[in-house]
């Protein structure tokens, strides 16, 4: 096989990062400093370094381009396809990161590139294929809310079961039955009731749950 048939492709990582605030699901953004697509939005990404793994990698991106720490992360996918990348050969190995809002504010921070959640239902133009991107991510979410805890990464430690079945509805984008609802998370054992009610509000005090072990 002749040499010039072999690859020598460029290897990134690029993280789809979620969160639920003020009852939608949004995924984050920044805004790219440099060519290609200059001033356009992108999920956060960058090229992975000597000694680091794809993983060590997502976290330090998250880090410096959004200032944030401390993600629920798994990986998703690698996006390959020729062309994906104007300047060159650039094999994207993708993350997805969970993530309970509020965010820490970062866009006083040196570093990052000013970072924004935007609606998964109103998401603008973005750079390389990254729309594929968000969208391979949140079938994957939506997909695993059924049958694992992923989406408790989204919650506070302690939650009220309205607010447990508000983030299922709004990653999944469609109305729960209540009462099939808690049937089902009890079963899993998926929650475990505390001690503790949220107070503060003018009707009777709501129970208090967490995630159940």
């Amino acid at each position: 096989m002749s040499q010039k048939e072999f690859l020598n492709p460029t290897v990134v990582v690029d993280i789809a990062l979620f969160t639920v605030e003020e009852g939608e699901l949004k995924v984050l953004l920044i805004n790219r400093d440099n060519e290609p697509f200059k001033n356009t939005r992108a999920i956060p990404g960058g090229y992975l370094l000597k000694g680091e793994t794809t993983r060590t990698a997502a976290l330090r991106v998250l880090r410096e381009k959004a200032g944030i720490d401390e993600v629920y992360l798994e990986q998703l996918y690698t996006f390959d396809a020729p062309g994906r990348d104007p300047r060159g050969p650039v094999f994207s190995v993708t993350y997805m990161a969970l993530v309970a809002s509020p965010l820490p504010e970062t866009k006083q921070k040196e570093g990052v590139q000013t970072p924004e959640l935007f609606s998964v239902k109103k998401i603008p133009k973005l750079a390389f294929d990254h729309k594929e991107i968000v969208s391979y991510a949140l079938a994957r979410l939506q997909g695993k809310l059924e049958y694992t805890t992923i989406g408790f990464n989204v919650l506070p430690k302690f939650f009220t079961f309205s607010q447990l079945q508000n983030v299922y509805e709004t990653i999944l984008n469609k109305t729960l039955d209540k009462r099939n609802f808690r049937k089902k998370m009890e079963q899993l054992g998926f929650i475990k009731e505390t001690k503790q009610v949220l107070g503060g509000m003018r009707q009777r005090p709501a129970k208090l749950y967490t995630l159940g072990k």
